[in-house]
Order: C-alpha cells, then sequence, then structure tokens
C-alpha cells in the first residue's frame, strides 16, 4: 500500500512571497509577477508601514479601486472600509443646498468578485434617506431599497445618538455586480424648516454585534469632526466580497484540464446565477486545491482502528483489519475486533469455501438475467416515448408520402449519444428558454447540431409532427436544415446542419474579433436574412412565422452566408387566417410593441423584429442598454429618435460610417425605420424588405456633389484624401453629440 505523503502543505506557488505582514497569501491570491491566478487576484504588499499591509486592486470599467486585505477565506475576502465606501451630504445655511455631496458607487462586473449579501447599509444622520440601488448584468436583475435615520424632535448639542437606534439605520443589500448609495433630504417631507444638523453619512461594510456605538449628535455640523472621532467604528465595518474563479470561453468548449483546480481536487459550482466555481480537495486529502492536494496519513494522524486491528493507510482513505482469529470490521467506533471460538474456525473456513464456489456460479447468471431485463425495459421505454412523442403518426405521414422520408430521418437515440460522447457537458453549444443544442458527429462524420427540446405537451404531438415535417422541406441556402429526429427520448431531439461561423450577435458585438464585419458583409447578411424570412412568409406551402428573429438565431458559415435558425416558437398558419394568437413568446429588445398589447402575431411582427437587426447592423449597438435609462434603454427607440431629429450620424458605428457609402446608408437606415413603425399596417412585407435590400445591394450610384446634407446629416467627401469616391468624412450640424456604450447589456428572455 502507498504510504501518506507528508509533505508539508504549500499555500503559495513555487518561488512566491507567501504573506505580507501577519496575512498569509494562498494562492490563486499571489504577491508578484506570475504568482497569481490571473490579475484579478493579484496582492502587492506595501511595506512602507510597520506590519506591512496588503492591497487589492480591481480595475473596473469606469473606475480602479484599492483595498486593504483583512482576511481571506475558502470563498470570501475582507477588506477595509475605504472612500469608495462612504456617501456624505452636508447643507449650508441655505434651504436644502448641498455644499458637499458624495455618493457610494461600487461595480465588479467581469471580474470574479461579487458584493456579499452579508454586507448592510448603515445611515447616520436626522432628515436624510440613504437610497440603495442594485443591479446584476448576468441575471439581469435590478432591485433598490433604502433606510431613513430619523430624530423625533430637535436635540441639544450635548445629545447622542445611537447606532442602531436613534439618527442611525440600517438595511440589507443583496449580493451583486453593483451597489449605488446616495442621500436624499427628507426635510421639506416631514414639514421641517430647517436641518437638525448639517450633514449625513452612510457606509457600507459587514455587521456584527460589534459594531454597535453611541455618536455625539452635534459632531454631525462637521464632517472632518464625525470621521475623525469615529473612524475607528468605519473603518471596524470590513467589506466582504464573494470571489470564485470565472470560466473562460475554453473551459465551456474543451473538457476539465482547463480548469484551475489542481491535482487531487473537486471542481464546484459556486451557483447557477453568478456562474464560476471553486476548487476542493477530494475527501482523504488535504492542501491548497488550485496547486494540488496530498494525501492524509489517517492512520498517524487520527487512527480509527480497534486496539487489536492494523491500520493500513490507501490514497484518500484507510482499511482497519483484523488479525487472524478475529473477525469484524476492526474500527474502533464499529463492530471492532471479536474473537473466534476455535470450533468455529475451521467451520468458518468450510462456510466461506462453499460460499465462495456458489458465489462464483451465480454470478455470470445474475449478471446475464440483469442485462437481458435492463435491455427489455430500455426497449419498452423508448417504445413509449416514441408513441409520446408522436412518432406513430410521423410513420404514418411517411408512408403516405415517400418524399417525406427522403427529407426526414428517424435517428436512434444510440446514434445520437455516440455523436455526442454521451451529451457531455463539453459538447454544449447553448442554451435558451426552448431547450439545450449540443455539438455531434454522426457516424459517417457529418458535424450536426442536437437540440434538445423541452417537454412537449402531450395535446399537441400531432402540431409538433407536422412543423418537423414541414421544416424538414423547408430547402433554402439562407434557413438552417432540419435533418431529422429522434423520439425515443423523454424529450425529442431534433438534428440539424451544424453552422461553423458562430452567430451574427457575436460578430457584431465582440469587439474583439480579429476579423470585423465590413459594411458590405452586413448589407449581404441583411439581404439574405430578409430573403429566407421572404420566403418562409410567402413561398411555402403555409405561410411560416418565425416570432423570435434576432441577430443570436442567425448563423454564419464558414463563406460567411447567413442561415435562420431556431424555429423553437415558430408556427405555420393557414392562409385564410390573418395573424395568430398566442401567450405573448420572443426576446426584449425585438419583440413588436403591438404584439405585445395585442397578443396577436402577424408577419408584420417577424419584419419589426428583422427591423431591430438592421439597426444592430447599422449601429453595432445591442438591443437593449443596460447604461441608459427609460424608453432609452431600446435600441429602436433611440434609433427612431435619432431618425426623428435628423441626427442618423450620432448613432451608426463609426466603422459603418466611415467605410459605408452614404446613398446605402440612409436607404437602409429609412427601411430600417418603416420596419419599426409601430403600426403594423404601415410596416412593409418582408418580401417588400428583401427587394428593397436587393436594389440597394445592386445599385453601383456614386455621389457626384462634393458635399450634400439629408435631412440635417451633412456628408462631405475628405479633403485629405481624394482617391476614391466611395470615402466619406460624415458630420453633423447638430452640436449634441449623442455617445452610446452598450458594453453591459441587459439579456432579457421570456420563457
Amino acid at each position: 500500500m502507498p504510504n501518506a505523503s507528508e509533505t508539508t502543505t504549500i499555500s503559495t506557488k513555487p518561488g512566491c512571497q507567501s504573506s505580507c505582514g501577519d496575512l498569509e497569501i494562498p494562492y490563486p491570491f499571489g504577491i508578484g509577477s506570475n504568482c497569481s491566478q490571473n490579475r484579478y487576484f493579484d496582492i502587492s504588499c506595501n511595506t512602507f508601514f510597520n506590519p506591512p499591509k496588503p492591497y487589492l486592486l480591481l480595475i473596473g470599467p469606469y473606475e480602479n479601486y484599492t483595498y486593504e486585505v483583512v482576511n481571506i477565506s475558502e470563498t470570501q475576502i475582507y477588506v477595509k472600509n475605504s472612500k469608495a465606501q462612504l456617501s456624505m451630504a452636508c447643507y449650508g445655511k441655505g434651504l436644502g443646498i448641498k455644499t458637499q455631496n458624495s455618493a457610494i458607487s461600487m461595480t465588479f462586473l467581469d471580474s470574479p468578485y461579487t458584493l456579499s449579501d452579508a454586507n448592510q447599509v448603515t445611515s447616520i444622520g436626522c432628515d436624510d434617506l440613504a437610497m440603495v440601488q442594485q443591479a446584476s448584468y448576468l441575471t439581469n436583475t435590478s432591485n433598490g431599497g433604502g433606510c431613513a435615520s430619523y430624530c423625533s424632535r430637535f436635540q441639544s448639542p450635548v445629545g447622542f445618538g445611537s447606532c442602531p437606534g436613534k439618527g442611525c439605520c440600517r438595511t440589507s443589500i443583496s449580493k451583486g455586480e453593483y451597489l449605488e448609495v446616495e442621500l436624499y433630504d427628507m426635510r421639506n417631507y416631514w414639514g421641517r424648516r430647517t436641518k437638525f444638523f448639517r450633514c449625513s453619512f452612510a457606509f457600507i461594510g459587514m455587521v456584527s454585534d460589534y459594531n454597535k456605538f453611541n455618536f455625539s449628535l452635534s459632531h454631525l455640523n462637521d464632517p472632518t469632526t464625525f470621521l475623525n472621532n469615529y473612524n475607528k467604528e468605519f473603518m471596524g465595518m470590513p467589506l466582504m466580497l464573494d470571489w470564485r474563479i470565472l470560466y473562460d470561453n475554453r473551459t465551456k468548449m474543451q473538457n476539465f484540464t482547463d480548469y484551475a483546480c489542481g491535482k487531487n481536487s473537486d471542481c464546484i459550482d459556486m451557483d447557477t446565477i453568478f456562474g464560476g466555481y471553486r476548487c476542493k480537495c477530494k475527501k482523504g486529502y488535504q492542501g491548497n486545491p488550485y496547486l494540488g492536494c496530498h494525501d492524509i496519513n489517517e492512520c498517524k494522524i487520527s487512527n480509527q482502528c480497534a486496539s487489536f486491528a492494523s491500520c493500513t493507510n490507501t490514497l484518500g482513505s484507510y482499511h482497519c483489519s483484523c488479525p487472524d482469529g478475529y473477525h469484524g470490521d476492526g474500527k474502533k467506533y464499529g463492530i471492532g475486533c471479536i474473537p473466534l471460538p476455535v470450533s468455529h474456525s475451521k467451520l468458518a473456513i468450510g462456510v466461506g469455501l462453499g460460499a465462495g464456489t456458489g458465489l462464483l456460479l451465480l454470478l455470470p447468471t445474475c449478471f446475464w438475467l440483469y442485462k437481458f431485463h435492463k435491455k427489455r425495459k430500455d426497449k419498452k421505454r423508448k417504445e413509449k416515448f416514441f408513441k409520446r412523442n408522436g412518432g406513430l403518426l410521423l410513420k404514418q405521414q411517411i408512408s403516405t408520402d415517400q418524399g417525406i422520408l427522403e427529407k426526414t430521418r428517424l435517428f436512434t437515440i444510440k446514434e445520437l449519444e455516440k455523436a455526442t460522447d454521451n451529451f457531455n457537458e463539453s459538447r454544449i453549444l447553448g442554451q435558451g428558454g426552448q431547450g439545450t443544442v449540443y455539438k455531434g458527429m454522426l457516424s459517417e462524420g457529418k458535424i450536426v447540431a442536437i437540440k434538445k427540446s423541452k417537454l412537449v405537451d402531450e395535446n399537441q404531438v400531432e402540431l409538433f409532427i407536422n412543423e418537423v415535417v414541414m421544416l424538414s422541406q423547408i430547402i433554402h441556402r439562407n434557413v438552417v436544415k432540419l435533418l431529422g429526429c429522434c423520439l425515443e427520448t423523454e424529450v425529442p431531439l431534433l438534428v440539424y446542419e451544424f453552422i461553423f461561423n458562430g452567430t451574427l450577435f457575436d460578430h457584431i458585438h465582440d469587439k474583439t474579433n480579429e476579423f470585423p464585419l465590413s459594411w458590405n458583409m452586413r448589407l449581404k447578411i441583411a439581404v439574405e436574412v430578409a430573403e429566407a424570412l421572404a420566403y418562409l412568409h410567402s413561398a411555402t406551402a403555409f405561410p411560416i412565422y418565425h416570432r423570435d428573429v434576432k441577430s443570436t438565431n442567425i448563423l454564419l458559415d464558414e463563406k460567411y452566408v447567413a442561415k435562420v435558425s431556431d424555429f423553437g416558437t415558430s408556427r405555420s398558419i393557414a392562409v385564410d387566417h390573418t395573424h395568430l394568437t398566442t401567450l405573448v413568446k420572443g426576446t426584449f429588445g425585438y419583440l413588436d410593441p403591438e404584439y405585445f398589447q395585442s397578443s396577436q402575431f402577424t408577419e408584420k411582427s417577424d419584419v419589426y423584429s428583422f427591423g431591430v437587426v438592421l439597426v444592430e447592423l447599422l449601429t453595432g449597438q445591442r438591443p437593449i442598454s443596460s447604461a441608459k435609462t427609460g424608453e432609452e434603454r431600446s435600441l429602436a427607440t433611440r434609433f427612431l429618435l435619432c431618425m426623428d431629429g435628423e441626427n442618423l450620424e450620432q448613432i451608426l458605428e463609426a466603422q459603418v460610417l466611415e467605410h459605408g457609402k452614404r446613398q446605402e446608408l440612409i436607404a437602409v437606415a429609412k427601411l430600417a425605420q418603416r420596419c419599426l413603425n409601430l403600426n403594423g399596417k404601415k410596416r412593409p412585407t418582408m418580401k417588400e424588405v428583401a427587394m428593397e435590400l436587393e436594389i440597394i445591394k445592386m445599385s453601383q450610384t456614386h455621389s457626384t456633389t462634393s458635399e450634400t446634407k439629408y435631412q440635417g446629416i451633412e456628408l462631405r467627401k475628405s479633403k485629405a484624401i481624394l482617391i476614391s469616391d466611395d470615402d466619406y468624412i460624415w458630420t453633423s450640424t447638430s452640436e449634441n453629440i449623442i455617445q452610446s456604450s452598450d458594453a453591459y447589456p441587459l439579456k432579457i428572455h421570456t420563457v
């Protein structure tokens, strides 16, 4: 048996500083170059202090924060309060005029840190409201709260407040990536003419029973006096941050070798909301799970074997064995070792030999019976699912129309399990409201995308099978082809052709893309998508409404040919009907407002969604912006406002503005404006949209004038470069230039 490793637990990478002052710095945190897992875990040790102090630098999207580190645990890091955690409001002698004002604003976007819900906001003052606003860009949620610190009557200069209590309140926060706390004057709401004291304060930190304190109300008249007198209480409330290791793009697409966990450790998902994971030593091992865990020698550290038993250490465990003449499990807190009577020893040997022989004969028989029973049970289960999912109905349709057989293939679950390595998580391409999509390779070598749908309503089986047959017969170069389905599982599996180059959404919004889409490519893609939707609306036996047109449902192949995909919410409709009344389904930012209000989906609802995609291609912005408020969160609304205000050039993407021909850009923008008309009847049909886009694409018209104005947009040829008629500098006659940034969108989906 292997001996237990007696290696001392290593908490830092070799050659790296293990501590700063009195605080040990465990990996994935580290001090110095290449000593941490990544830059988010870099710790700087400031030797100016005695003892030295460790600091954590968080680089945010808007500003950077530096925190003094107090403690580091397996999933939390405790930091001291800083100016970023203090909000202050001071007023002059005038009525409600602030002379000093600051707010707490903390952002942890794209970092492995989130604010812990163990923190609370403390507000001190007599007539201010501490308003708390929180948001999570991963969960697409926002919430708020707050508390008001109140003094019931005028206090004398020697009066005292207590926290929590008089002149002080506290409120909890939820776990999240963004927090803002601001103080608001409540004097007028409470009918007071003057403020009791000049200043109010709010700060955030982890509250415990030791954070109770009294303070002089008169100190609220001077911020410097208050902060100097109660700095100990303020600094005594450390801020708790939850930390985890973030998944990178490779981790989701490859295998467990890409995880940060070391040898003999397990990767544990933190939660399904904020994502990420942490590492933990396997049972029977100890050490730093990110650097590797070593075996614990239980026989030396905590021998759990009985006095007569011998202990043998094994990797991750141990074994107790009784000596000859004894029986039992040998464990101290189990049966232990019990001596056998002499006469019983020989009998035990005989019984053991007989039992062993019988067992050798019984095992093969039991194994064969088990395999036979399992195979029969699996067969009945597959037949049950096949029937429930409409397999008999599909076979009936195939028998009456042999053309369907050539276009619709019935796959077995065995084929698809082999193609996806038993639906391994590393094969997941994406997940959404309609199911999970896996990448697979069939036995003949064909790469496919396999969609594992959600449960099908048994009352809708006939409709489901009809749609499978219908979609399998769609033959269009710009529509992802449905190859077949598998009905032997609890949920149906749909098999599509695999498109290699990702989604249009990724190519538009991924700023790190080495090959950004040119304006000509964007126009070509718009034409192809419009032609596909026009085909579905008007060229099939029954019109097909997609019902979820968006850039994430438009795929690009290796030649950047657009393919419309994901017909999970599509519906066919008889030609004598004009609309379909359903529960509202779709994606915010693309959803037709008229459909949202009436629940009546028409072909013009797809036109609206396509209009949003056109605006995405023109502006490079996301359909929903978290950086905006109110109606301006919607890209469609901002675009229409720019068109109405004759400020088109201010919302167009710089690359499009630089390389696109003005006639094409104006024509496409006006077409998008028509598609986004709030009155569906005034929108063009997809056939008209496709024709107009094709005309724009084929047009070779060049501007013959050196300076042209169009609806307030002034387009000039560059005086510096006069090589091509296609090079223009766009300037605005308006002085109000709108700059928009959608770096962190809210991705809100309906179910």
